[in-house]
């Protein structure tokens, strides 16, 4: 009887450390998610930046030529 109850208490345990495991798993898929967006996010921004600058650039140059 004594070795009945060890053994589930042992399953038991082993499979809560399971459900943690899991739960760590999907927490780190999560944020490689999160920081995956993050980057594009960053990547758009620098572009839109970059279209910014060739703009006012563009602008100045326009602006030279007339004066």
């Amino acid at each position: 009887m004594k070795i009945l109850i060890a053994t589930l208490a042992v399953a038991s345990l082993a499979g809560c450390g399971l459900d943690a495991v899991g739960g760590a798993a999907t927490g780190a898929a999560i944020k490689k998610q999160e920081l995956e967006q993050g980057k594009k996010t960053m990547q758009q921004a620098e572009q839109k930046i970059d279209q910014a600058m060739k703009l006012q650039q563009q602008s100045s140059e326009v602006n030279a030529e007339k004066q």
